[in-house]
């Protein structure tokens, strides 16, 4: 049965979160939008909260076992304070939880123990391409074994941090599969392009990459022979997406909420009239269910059980939900929501994104 009671330390963590999203995030996140660039300090400080060393095994030099739901705990709270720095604090996560679900022993070995430092580890993973029927199943990128080592060719796009990481883990066809590969950043016939001018998280840098050739040794492929099971993976990368978008519709509603009470016209504040509240306490409802669907599929997963049902059904709402609250928030400010002095007018061009984002975020 499903428990929504969280534990102490799950509690002590979210407080934590929140603290550091109220305190430091929500002081820097609109420079941090217009600049293109977030402070050094302020990622080091959500690193040092330590919520992925946490789920790492002590074996590996972490300091606990790994949780679902405690990372889309952690991710919606740190998403409500910016969507953009928590995706910055999250992009070690893209290596290290497929390692941890469908590394090999060795594999682990080698790079857990990196993802334990005080200092972010310069590792990301590249998913997205830019091509129009573009299907995490059906990747145009293909990887081929040839001998001792796999060549790699094709072309990724929205690859975050790629300009400063030393590894990339790839995702290519191989035989009608997506598979993983380790890929270092120095490898011959791995070219990182410009960087993407997006719509919104301009806070965090993403890059086009080409592949030409590109030859990695045949045991860079993540879980080594047997490969690794995509769906797996990407079922806990949308549950991570599923709570960040819960944590930016959030920040909507409660951001909508303060001013409609405080806005007054008529000698009333806007909160009273019945339009506006009914538009709120719909918000109220659309954040709460998709909060629980993100939950029941995190619960799932940590259960080992089959959630490809809940996180489809998940999914789908979420794309829709976070967009729907976000507008809304910009309609209930109405002039002041297109200014960009208030911040929901960045929300909901985050909020756009969501059905983009595959491959962005895993917990």
């Amino acid at each position: 049965m499903l428990d929504f009671r969280l534990d102490e330390e799950q509690k002590m963590l979210t407080d934590a979160i929140a603290r550091y999203a109220n305190e430091r995030v929500r002081k820097v996140f609109r420079d941090a939008e217009e600049d293109g660039v977030v402070p050094a300090e302020v990622v080091q400080a959500g690193w040092e909260i330590g919520v992925l060393p946490t789920g790492i095994p002590e074996a590996y030099g972490g300091f606990g076992e790994y949780s679902a739901v405690t990372g889309v705990l952690a991710a919606e709270e740190f998403a409500w304070g910016d969507l953009a720095i928590t995706l910055n604090l999250m992009i070690p996560n893209l290596v290290a939880i497929p390692l941890m679900l469908a590394g090999t022993d060795a594999q682990k070995e080698t790079y857990l123990p990196q993802f334990c430092d005080e200092r972010l580890p310069k590792m990301t993973a590249a998913l997205t391409e830019p091509f129009i029927q573009y299907s995490p199943y059906r990747l145009k990128t293909t990887a081929s074994l040839a001998g001792e080592h796999y060549v790699l060719n094709g072309k990724k796009t929205a690859v975050p941090l790629a300009n400063s990481a030393e590894m990339i883990l790839v995702y290519a066809n191989e035989d009608g599969q997506t598979q993983g590969f380790l890929v270092p950043t120095d490898a011959v016939g791995l070219e990182i392009g410009e960087r993407n001018k997006l719509m919104g998280i301009n806070a965090l840098p993403t890059f086009a990459i080409t592949l030409t050739d590109c030859q990695i040794p045949a045991e860079n492929k993540l879980g080594g022979a047997d490969g690794a099971d995509f769906g797996l993976i990407l079922a806990h990368s949308r549950v991570a997406l599923g709570a960040l978008a819960v944590g930016v519709a959030r920040a909507g509603y409660e951001y909508a909420l303060d001013y409609a009470k405080q806005r007054v016209q008529f000698d009333e504040p806007i909160a009273h009239r019945q339009s506006i509240a009914f538009m709120l306490a719909e918000m109220a409802t659309d954040v709460d269910e998709a909060r629980l669907l993100v939950w029941e599929a995190a619960w799932k997963l940590d259960k080992g059980e089959d959630a490809v049902r809940e996180t489809a059904v998940m999914k789908r709402y979420i794309d829709e939900m976070v967009v729907r609250t976000a507008d809304r928030a910009v309609q209930i400010l109405g002039g002041y929501g297109y200014i960009r002095e208030y911040p929901v007018e960045l929300w909901l061009r985050n909020a756009r994104g969501f059905a983009t984002f595959d491959g962005m975020a895993i917990v």
